[in-house]
Formats: C-alpha cells, structure tokens, sequence
C-alpha cells in the first residue's frame, strides 16, 4: 500500500501545476496548467518537488512536442523530499531531502523516481545548486566511463565546457585526477572553463584548434570526446584524436547527418558513437548512480558546486527556455518551486 504521508503531515494533493508543452515550438508554447500529481509505482518515490534543472534536452522535447513516450511536462533533475512512497520502498524514507533524475515531468511540484536514481541532497548544497547536479553527473560518467573508457593515461575533451553538463563534468573529473580539456565560444567561457578545472581550454572557433590541442597534450591527442555540438567540429576532431580515440555525441542536432571522412576513422581505429541518456535502461542508469555514490558525491559542495546562472519560477519555464537558447549562460539555468 502506497504512503501518502507529506513531510507536513498533510495527505498527498490530488493536483498540482505543472509546466506542460501544449504544441511544438517556442518557449511560448509551454504554459502552467492544474494536474493531477502522479502516484509512485513500485520501487519509485514521489518527490516534492523544490527546484528543477533546465536541459538542453528540455529544449528540444519542447520544439518537437510530446516526447516519445507520450510525456507532455518536461525536465530530467529535480531536488526535493520524498512525500511519498511506492510499494517495495521503506516508509521511513518519507521526508529525505534528496536530488533525482527523472525521466521527465520535473517541472512540476511533484514527480515520481525511480529508487536507484534519487540521490542524497548534501548538506552543503542549496536545493537550487542540488537540483542542478543528477543530470550533468549521470551524462558525464555514462559517456565518458561507460560508453566510453577513459583512464588517467589518457586525455579527454569536452565541447562546450561551460554547459550545463560541461561544468560539471570539469570541476568532477579534474578532482579525480582527470586531463580534460574543453572548448567553449567566447573569451570569458574559455576563462570561466579553466577555472571549472580544465587542463587546457580553447575557443572552438580557432582553426588551429587541432593543433592546439594536439600541442596541449604533447602530441598524444585526445582518447576520449564529448561533444554536444552534434558534429559541427567533426573535422578538427578527427585531427585531434589519439589512435584508439572515441568520439560520443551528446545532440542529434534535429536528425544531423554526420559526412565521415572514413579513410581518417580507419587510419587512427576511431570509434564514433552517441547515446540519449533518458531511454537508458533503468539498470545501466542505476550502474551510473553507484558511480556517482562512490566517487563524485563525497567531493559534493568542496570540490564541485553547480554554478547558477539564472533562476526563474517554475511559471516562468518558457523565459528560462528563452534564456537557455540565448546561449550567453555559464552553468545551468534552473527553476524555482513554490507550494503555496
């Protein structure tokens, strides 16, 4: 029997507002509507919700409508406390302060999770900056140590290194002993990289980004790639990489296709590959999570912090998706929720 019990004592609400895509397009499109607040199934909880992140991901759901699997209200992390709990779940977990990644519905004041993916909320980061942490960390070490197989010896790089994923990624990987270079668009992004922990940073739209990289790393080249440009640096890439070397792409870039330079894949064995991470198999996502318990969160508000670029009500989702596709943010963009 499911648990209704809020950490107010108060029962669960039947409706609550959540933030819906009611066609593709613009962040116009997306409006707060009532709703009914979703009921934990087996080995889920159900999180009431204080903060939710804002994904490139949410982006493109949005621009296309419902996502695939029928789901009209966007957003993949949210940190909050458990309300309630589905059958097979400990009781005693109602009232935990936690982080989550979801598999949509986070801008809403209330979202199920799945067990394995609801985190512990550390102590030492607000709800805001704890919010902003589950998807970046689950992208990172999925690509990088599960679709991919980065060690020490070898140096990485990542495209965009002020993103929202990128950030994070610097600040988790460089205080692991990680060699991760990053590239962003602007002089002050290519600073603000170096102070995330980059090894090195470059502009991604120097044409001697190769060769700088290559430099950088003493001619060993890069093992290790992630990119969320959907390709648009393909060719300096290839230069850049190490023999062995694997390439993982982050963005689809609305059904891009890749022109492969296949002489060059073959002369240096190059894998090139991508993945989405919210149709993941709950299993393998869970595998990323015990990583992230292992080794990331311990060095949570010490060595990494989420850097907040801007903060909007969770009514106002549509000027946080404007702010987003701006691109002039260093960090995530994230979302503010009110139960009054």
């Amino acid at each position: 029997m499911i648990n209704t019990r809020t950490p107010d004592t108060m029962a669960r609400p039947e409706t609550q507002t959540a933030i819906v895509i009611t066609a593709a397009g613009g962040p116009e499109v997306l409006e707060p509507e009532t709703a009914a607040v979703p009921v934990p199934d087996a080995g889920q909880v159900l999180i009431r919700v204080t903060a939710a992140g804002i994904n490139r991901h949410d982006v493109h759901q949005r621009s296309g409508g419902r996502h695939s699997d029928g789901t009209a209200v966007p957003g993949l992390e949210v940190c909050g406390t458990i309300a309630a709990v589905g059958p097979g779940v400990d009781e005693a977990r109602i009232g935990e302060r936690v982080m989550a990644l979801v598999q949509g519905g986070g801008y809403a004041q209330y979202v199920v999770a799945s067990v394995p993916l609801v985190l512990p909320a550390p102590d030492a980061l607000s709800d805001i900056e704890a919010a902003g942490f589950p998807e970046a960390a689950f992208t990172t070490w999925w690509n990088f140590f599960h679709l991919m197989t980065l060690g020490k010896d070898g140096f990485a790089l990542i495209h965009g290194g002020t993103s929202g994923v990128g950030h994070i990624a610097l600040q988790a990987m460089s205080a692991l002993g990680y060699r991760v270079l990053a590239t962003a668009g602007t002089d002050a992004k290519v600073a603000a990289a170096k102070e995330f922990g980059a090894y090195e940073a470059f502009s991604y739209r120097d044409a001697d980004l190769a060769a700088k990289v290559r430099e950088a790393t003493g001619d060993q080249g890069i093992a290790a790639l992630l990119d969320v440009s959907a390709g648009a640096h393909l060719a300096q890439d290839i230069q850049m990489m190490a023999p062995d070397g694997q390439i993982a792409h982050l963005s689809g870039g609305g059904g891009a296709e890749l022109s492969i330079p296949l002489r060059d894949i073959m002369a240096k064995r190059l894998c090139i590959t991508g993945s989405l991470l919210r149709p993941l198999p709950l299993e393998r996502k869970a595998a990323v999570a015990e990583d992230l318990r292992r080794d990331v969160l311990p060095l949570l508000g010490t060595r990494i912090r989420p850097t907040i670029a801007a903060t909007f009500d969770l009514r106002d989702a549509a000027r946080a998706h404007a702010a987003m596709e701006e691109n002039a943010h260093i960090g995530k963009i994230m979302l503010t929720v009110d139960h009054d």
